[in-house]
């Protein structure tokens, strides 16, 4: 693979979008205010919206880093990649838009890459305000379990997370650097030569499960994963803060793109289709139901029976206006998929998005 890039450094950070716009600032400033060890970054602004747009031209002026702008939304694999070509330095982290970062990250990271070897290094993940209080991933497990029972053999996927919603307080101290089978996106760094041999990121997988790919494929080119508690970031989810959020925010937890990624990943990995995946085909959409549509329900003055019926017109008009979104970018702006390992994609997405 050739990955031109800018100037070399040990460490160039990539920053995308994850669901929203609207933590931008707070985000980047603890990056430049907490990270002493010397990095490149990489900005991938995905069709944020103009005052965004303009701080973040203001600050990569002022910081001198590297903004790549397109005018259209991105899939997170799709700005991650974009990101990915400019990378010529020995590690690359992978951090998404809403996360703070504490003093120390990135040089823990680091030594615990230089000392284990690892390929990928995950942090201790935190979530929610307030900063860096609950656990969101301690690492995990990833890859295929066989089971053979008489003729019949199933490939079902193993994806567990560790220490999640217990406190840092509590867990940190008992913590150690450890190998582990589970990294997160919301930040993770990447041994740069490991995408020699396992290729660029899936755009395939449009927005759930990308991590867990990349850490089978990791462990399957006989790499390792380490987690390195002394390193310590939070992520800070939704809902949406502004209105300028919702549209991209609908797009990235669209139906289709959740059904065509579940999907993507049943087919690449020869995965059977057992209880994990009807459950989450049943769960489609419910992150917008959970910070859009139930929090506008909980407002409407009619009581329960006004609740319930308002809910069932909300989520009507929910569903029709993704499917709506869904369509309209798929046309638009995923035709480059068609080039890809799963030719049938963009088709597949609009034949959902259309249902």
């Amino acid at each position: 693979m050739n990955l031109p890039g800018i100037a070399e450094a040990q460490v160039t950070i990539v920053v995308v979008p994850r669901e929203r716009f609207s933590y931008t600032r707070e985000s980047l400033e603890s990056i430049y205010e907490h990270t002493k060890y010397p990095f490149n970054l990489i900005y991938v602004d995905g069709g944020s919206p103009s005052h965004i747009r303009d701080y973040l031209v203001a600050q990569a002026t002022e910081k001198k880093f590297q903004l790549i702008r397109t005018e259209h939304y991105l899939s997170p694999n799709r700005a991650r990649n974009l990101g990915l070509q400019q990378v010529t330095s020995k590690y690359v982290v992978f951090i998404d838009n809403d996360v703070v970062v504490t003093p120390g990250w990135l040089e823990a990271m680091v030594e615990c890459a230089e000392e284990s070897g690892a390929a990928v290094v995950s942090p201790l993940i935190c979530q929610y305000l307030p900063l860096h209080a609950e656990v969101h991933c301690a690492g995990g497990e990833s890859g295929v379990r066989v089971e053979t029972k008489g003729e019949t053999t199933r490939r079902r996927i193993i994806e567990k997370i560790y220490k999640q919603g217990r406190q840092v307080a509590d867990v940190r101290p008992q913590l150690q650097r450890q190998q582990t089978g589970l990294a997160e996106f919301h930040c993770m760094m990447v041994r740069t030569e490991i995408f020699e041999k396992i290729g660029f990121l899936d755009e395939a997988l449009l927005n759930t499960k990308e991590h867990v790919d990349l850490c089978m494929l990791v462990t399957e080119a006989g790499s390792s994963i380490y987690l390195e508690p002394q390193s310590l970031v939070t992520y800070v989810p939704g809902p949406p803060l502004e209105w300028t959020d919702i549209h991209y925010y609908m797009l990235r937890w669209s139906d289709a793109w959740e059904l065509a990624s579940l999907k993507r990943l049943r087919d690449k990995w020869n995965l059977t289709e057992d209880e994990y995946f009807q459950n989450k085909y049943k769960r489609l959409g419910w992150r917008r139901d959970m910070t859009i549509v139930s929090p506008l329900t909980r407002k409407v003055p009619f009581g329960k029976i006004g609740a319930r019926i308002a809910g069932k017109i909300l989520r009507h008009m929910d569903k029709a206006l993704n499917r709506y979104l869904t369509t309209r970018y798929a046309k638009r702006h995923l035709h480059n998929l068609q080039n890809q390992r799963s030719p049938q994609l963009v088709n597949a997405i609009t034949a959902t998005s259309e249902s």
